[in-house]
């Protein structure tokens, strides 16, 4: 079976404009939550946020194309440029055919949407920005990224809620090991804090409302827990078939060694109580990588701090693990990100990469009170230096999806 290898990455989130200024941010447990800037939340029960800060889109396209461009897109098309020169990945007429597009999104361009909705009602419906329809679709991102590329290969997004990125890289996967491509940009990207996106959101009661003094929210796994906190951003991969990746010299940062996906098959929003589903992927993605569950030596959780959520992923990696489940380094870096849905996942798999190469594994911050029901080692606030071979990444999205990366140290 053909090998698949990650040879860069790329990524603009609440943390930092690129993959080396997130990842020190990440390590260092710096918070990314702060008071929204992106609309008036005077009507608002919730008024914090993990924003982009400082982003400028015309350090990446010109002006005019930005305008073209869904927030969202435009943090894809910064994140898939780092991450290509990060690889050293170019089309040729030869390669072109074979490099894919796996660019994921759980909504799309929302705040495009929000904005030709407004504009329909006032000034009118001719006023309606003539982009909107590429501006909003999901597979925008992919597109976009194929034609600054020049990659001519599968190019579409996977929409599977807050799994989406995780579940693009792993079709990404698949796609290298049938040979049906020879290298991939894979990720996601997000852009929801807008008025719609955290209405919502809030009214489904997931949101944390601690808007006068955020610097502890979101608190994964905590017993003092009051929901998630949303980010936004974009994060990109460049996965290669390895002797591909060999015959060009590339510079192999690890091994995307398996995946899996599951439904819980339960209810729309709330996972299954016991974990099931999420334990289930757990199992047959380590299946898929030929590893046995001892050989994990990190996990990045879905860790969303909800109470939901908290509850059913201790549960699945208490069955999927074992007694080994005790033994194992669990942190949320959503803790300091926030909830950048659809994007998350991609995020959390440079995390792991990075675990991996340097020894790091990240803590959970605003780690204060243990929860009963919680009781795994969740890294709480400071950075643990170890040997990381083996991680797992999970992602799990409303409508019962779950999906789960391995990477293992490259050998």
């Amino acid at each position: 079976m053909r090998r698949v290898v990650v040879t860069g990455y790329g990524t603009v989130n609440p943390l930092g404009l690129s993959a080396r200024e997130t990842w020190e941010n990440c390590r260092n447990g710096v918070s990314g939550v702060g008071r929204i800037t992106l609309f008036d939340t005077t009507q608002y029960l919730v008024k914090i946020a993990c924003e982009v800060k400082n982003f400028d889109p015309s350090r990446y396209m010109e002006p005019a194309e930005a305008r073209r461009r869904d927030r969202c897109q435009q943090f894809s098309t910064a994140a898939a440029k780092e991450a290509v020169a990060h690889s050293g990945l170019a089309a040729t007429d030869e390669s072109a055919g074979r490099i894919a597009v796996m660019m994921s999104s759980a909504i799309g361009g929302l705040i495009s949407l929000e904005t030709a909705t407004h504009t329909t009602k006032d000034p009118g419906p001719r006023r309606v920005n003539p982009f909107t329809i590429p501006m909003l679709m999901p597979n925008g991102p992919s597109g976009l990224i194929a034609i600054d590329h020049g990659f001519k290969g599968p190019a579409f997004s996977v929409a599977s809620a807050c799994a989406s990125s995780s579940d693009g890289i792993g079709t990404a996967w698949q796609m290298i090991r049938a040979g049906i491509a020879d290298a991939a940009i894979a990720g996601g990207t997000e852009a929801t804090i807008c008025s719609v996106g955290i209405a919502a959101f809030d009214r489904l009661g997931a949101l944390s409302r601690r808007n006068d003094d955020y610097s502890m929210t979101p608190q994964p796994f905590d017993k003092n827990r009051d929901g998630l906190v949303m980010g936004e951003g974009a994060a990109a991969l460049v996965l290669e078939e390895l002797e591909f990746a060999q015959r060009r010299g590339a510079n192999i940062l690890a091994e995307l060694a398996g995946y899996a996906a599951t439904a819980d098959s339960f209810h729309i929003t709330a996972p299954h109580a016991t974990g099931v589903g999420g334990a289930a992927a757990m199992a047959q993605a380590l299946d898929s990588a030929g590893l046995n569950p001892d050989q994990v030596d990190y996990i990045n959780a879905h860790g969303t701090a909800t109470l939901l959520n908290d509850l059913a992923e201790t549960r699945a990696i208490n069955s999927a693990f074992g007694s080994h489940a005790l033994h194992i380094p669990v942190s949320s870096t959503k803790s300091m990100t926030g909830h950048m849905m659809g994007a998350t996942g991609a995020l959390e798999a440079i995390f792991c990469i990075q675990a991996i190469r340097e020894g790091v594994v990240p803590p959970t911050i605003h780690y204060t009170e243990r929860d009963p029901e919680c009781n795994l080692d969740y890294v709480p606030n400071v950075a643990r230096a170890q040997p990381v071979a083996v991680t797992l990444s999970n992602s799990f999205g409303f409508g019962g999806h779950n999906s789960v990366l391995v990477f293992k140290r490259f050998s």
